[in-house]
This record gives C-alpha cells, structure tokens and sequence, in this order.
C-alpha cells in the first residue's frame, strides 16, 4: 500500500503527552520465534503545529539514499516538469503501500551524527553555519524517515535514537497527505508527495536535506492550482519499472498517470466521464501531463499498491471494493466487494500471488489472484483496519522450502490502537466446506459452499461472501502499540514499524536483531550491518522458494 489517507478528515489532537510512552503499554510483545522490543521512537516537535491543520492523517515513507548524488539539480523552484527524454529507474516495491516498502536498516545516516552542537534544521528554525546538512557537498546518504504531519513533510534519520527530526518542509495553501520514494532516479526527482488541494510535486530529496530552508527547493509542479482535478490526493505511486512514470489517485475516484518526461503545465481537456459508475480510460490529446486519467469509482479512492513488478495496480475505495487492473493494457481484471463498509489499505505480497486489504467491517481480507476471489478473512481488530502490509523478509524457521509449505507473515494496524500479526499456510486456504457456526476452518465434512464453486470470471466485480463461506485466520499477536489510532505500518528486515495518525513512529526490533542490540543501538546500526546490501536474500519471495 503506498500511502493511503483515507482518514484524511477525521479530527486528531497532538498533545506533548502522546509523545511520551504510556505506563500502560509494554515495550516489547511476544511471538513463537522470540520478542519484538520497543527500539525506539520518532515523532515531531511538540508545540509547532497549528490546530487548523490538524485534520489529516500521517503516512510514513521509507527511503533510501545512496552514496553520492547522480547529477546537479537547479536551485530554484520550477513549475513545470523537465521538458526532454528524462526518465528515471523505478526501484520494485517490496510490499506494496502505504506505505509497506520492506527496505532494511543500511547502516549510519552519513553526515547527520557528524556534527554536534548543531540546531536540528528547518524543524527548529535556524541551524549553525557549518552544519553539514546546509552545505552543497553534504552526501545525504542513509535511510530516511518522510512523514507528514498537519501542514509540514518531516525528515527523519532511521538509524539514529533521536526522536526529532532532522528537517522539515512547511506548505503554506494546503497540506501534504501522501507521498512516495524510488531509488536511483536518474534526473535525481526520487520523491513525490501529494497535497490535500490535490496539487502533485516531485522533488530531489538529496536536495531536501542539503537546504536549510522550510520550503521545497527545485520543485517540479503538477496539477498546479488544482487545474486538472480539484479534489484532494489519496493515494500516490511511482510505477516499477516505469521509468519515470507515476499515478495519483484522487478523492472524486479518478487516478491520474504522469509522465516525468512530458511538460507538466497540465492539460484539462479530458472528456467528460459519462458513467460514474463505470471504470474508463481516457488520453490526453496533448504531449502535456497527465498523460492519462483512469475513472476507477464513484466515490473516494482510498488506497493504491502496485505489483512488485509493476504488472497490476490494486485499489480500494470508499464503496467497499477491491479493484485489479492490468496496468499497462489499461484493463480491469478481477474485484470484490468487502463484508460491509470502505476499504481503506491496501497491499501485495511479492510473489504477486495474494493481496491484503482492510477497512471498516474490522476485517483483514486474503484475495487470492489465481482464484481470484477472498480466501481468507483476518478476525481480530476491534476497530476500522488502517494499513495491511507482508513482510517480504520473513521465513519461517520450520518451512522445508517447499512450495506446499509456503507461510507468508504479514501485519495489520488498526484505529483500535493495535499491531497484529498473522501467519498464512498454503494449507489453511484450501478450498473450504461449509460448516457448524465456529467450526474449523479444516472441518473435514460438509458440502463445497457456492463461493468456491470456480473461479471468478474476468472483468467482474463479485459480491461479499457469506461470512460463513470464508475461513478465519486468528492473529498470531495481538499487541497494543500506541496510545492514538493507528494509520500504517512498515517491515524492513530488522524491525516493523507503526505509524499512529497523530504523527508518532515506534520501531520494534524482531527476534534475533532484539536480543544482538547492545545499549548504543547506534553503534550497532552504524558499524555490524554497515555494508549489508539493501534487499536481503528472501526479498522477492515472501517466504516463497522459486
């Protein structure tokens, strides 16, 4: 899931209270491999957020800078996209959104522990000469936090224990409510963020960091003044493998496809849409930004996460359904409609076999794309489930390697203040029979229940199940994280972390990377995984052995 901001609206209240852990909630949670701990915490400063922008969600980004800069980026602000064959490599999506890119701990943040005495930048106003995130040849390498809190971007250092930020980014019109990283992009425009007002920016976030400003510096401006569509972003992705492409979804049910490559001054001649009701693709007549407008719903989209490789984009919306579509032949495949209410998240495993989702009827939801229909429901959140995502890191201790063994471990968060995690078996969806209320769901007798007649057909969008045809998964851990509703989470190879809507970050370190902390995690992150490559041997299987 990349991103979602379904909650947008919803009122929230930071209080420096919230940034303090509560007595009430334990530092570490059990599982059968060992204990997640409680490593430490980002947030943002207390005090510096204006109640009238208090009004959207926090979403977290993950992002990985590498050693050097590719290229010089201009200076100044521009508001139209680089004209000519610019393109860029887009990195694959390991999990899929909202936020849920599984990128691993890449030892120390470059030069941001090298100073000491320095004033954090933008965050808390003014910064000494020599700090080394204010000068031109500050490398900027290291993993990087971006989240969004009331009207700021905020920047944080991953692998340091301070909870502050290093930098931060004020919007003066509207707030930023999404936003989305692609290493190695070749013009240096790695990241994108989307605004309330539904205008769009891509940006070096190199660039970012070596500003001592409270501005976006070299700005590229896309759906300038709403001119294209005016209704706030809530959802936005760059396209694996797409080079340079990338899509924003909007709260009217339109996603939009731009091209970096093409002039961004906006071109709003797109036909009217005719049908609300049905999902149509229309082309700009012009070699203008957006390159394309896909109308996906009547009503709000609330999340978007593409395939791993790029092949199909998932999207839910505030009408319940989930919604495949083959991206580069602009077809729709398959859907489902939730038990009751919205959807809200979204994501892919990486082997592209299953899709997460969650919402409203409290429920996690496994959609199988080979049968293409639910396989499983998720029962145990109290409360709307907020953010899905796999671990694309984990291997289970027992597993054989081989396929019918497969178990995939992935999390959900809710708005009941809860992490949970669950283990899928191959096993454990099998085709079911209907069976006794609170029977299992490997009850043995019964007869086959229509919902697993066949398959589902291409192109049709499928009722809710009975809750009666679909079986259960139990949580492995249930585990109360935080104080305020929850609104994503992410897993990297060393830690998961949560993401509370109020703009609070914890990181809990799993079994194994736990127990190895020494007292100065610092160290730890800075020296003994210094040089551990960006995706460890697992990425790409999610716990399933090609």
């Amino acid at each position: 899931m990349i991103n979602n901001t379904t909650n947008s609206m919803m009122s929230s209240s930071s209080s420096a209270a919230n940034n303090a852990q509560s007595p009430s909630l334990k530092t570490y949670f059990k599982t059968p491999e060992g204990h997640y701990k409680l490593q430490y915490e980002k947030s943002h400063p207390a005090g510096l957020l204006h109640y009238g922008h208090g009004k959207t969600v926090t979403q977290v980004t993950l992002a990985h800078l590498k050693d050097k800069p590719v290229q010089a980026l201009p200076s100044s602000s521009s508001n139209t996209a680089v004209s000519g064959s610019v393109k860029s490599a887009a990195a694959r999506f390991l999990g899929g959104g909202n936020g849920s890119r599984a990128l691993g701990f890449i030892g120390g943040n470059g030069g941001s522990k090298s100073v000491s005495g320095t004033s954090r930048i933008g965050s808390l106003g003014a910064s000494n000469s020599n700090s080394v995130m204010g000068t031109s040849n500050f490398d900027g390498k290291g993993t990087y936090l971006i989240f969004n809190v009331s009207d700021a971007i905020f920047i944080s250092d991953l692998n340091s224990q301070d909870k502050d930020p290093i930098k931060s980014i004020h919007f003066s019109n509207s707030n930023p409510v999404c936003h989305a990283f692609v290493p190695d992009a070749k013009d240096g425009y790695d990241l994108l963020i989307g605004l309330n007002s539904g205008d769009v920016y891509s940006v070096s976030l190199r660039q970012q960091l070596q500003d001592v400003g409270k501005k976006l510096v070299g700005a590229q401006h896309y759906n300038k003044d709403s001119c294209v569509n005016n209704s706030r972003c809530t959802g936005i992705a760059w396209v694996p493998n797409g080079d340079g492409a990338f899509v924003v979804a909007h709260a009217d049910g339109n996603l939009y496809v731009y091209e970096k490559s093409k002039d961004g001054s906006g071109d709003p001649s797109f036909p009217v849409i005719k049908d609300q009701t049905q999902f149509s693709v229309a082309h700009a007549r012009y070699s203008k930004n957006p390159v394309a407008r896909w109308h996906i719903c009547q009503g709000s989209i609330n999340s978007i996460a593409f395939s791993t490789d790029g092949a199909y984009i998932a999207t839910v919306g505030r009408d319940g359904y989930l919604r495949v579509f083959d991206y580069k032949n602009e077809q729709f495949i398959c859907g489902g409609k939730s038990y009751y209410g919205a959807l809200l998240c979204c994501a892919w495993s990486m082997d592209g076999k299953y899709i997460l989702t969650g919402g409203e009827d409290d429920l996690v939801q496994v959609w199988s794309m080979e049968d293409r229909k639910v396989v499983a429901w998720g029962e145990g959140h109290n409360s709307w489930v907020s953010g899905v995502a796999f671990d694309s890191y984990w291997s289970s201790p027992n597993s054989d390697g081989t396929e019918e063994n497969v178990i995939y471990r992935f999390g959900s968060v809710g708005q009941d203040t809860q992490l949970l995690l669950w283990d899928l078996e191959l096993d454990e969806i099998v085709v079911p029979l209907r069976r006794p209320p609170g029977g299992s769901p490997t009850f043995t007798t019964g007869s086959q229940s229509s919902h697993w007649d066949s398959t589902g057909p291409v192109g049709t969008l499928q009722p809710a199940p009975s809750m009666q045809d679909v079986p259960k998964l139990s949580p492995l851990v249930a585990h109360r994280v935080h104080t305020e509703p929850l609104s994503g989470l992410i897993f990297t190879q060393e830690s998961v972390l949560t993401i509370c809507r109020e703009g609070h970050i914890k990181i809990w370190m799993k079994p194994g990377f736990a127990e190895s902390q020494s007292s100065n995690s610092e160290t730890m992150l800075s020296s003994s995984l210094k040089g551990k490559p960006l995706l460890s041997g697992r990425v790409g299987s999610s716990g399933y052995k090609h």
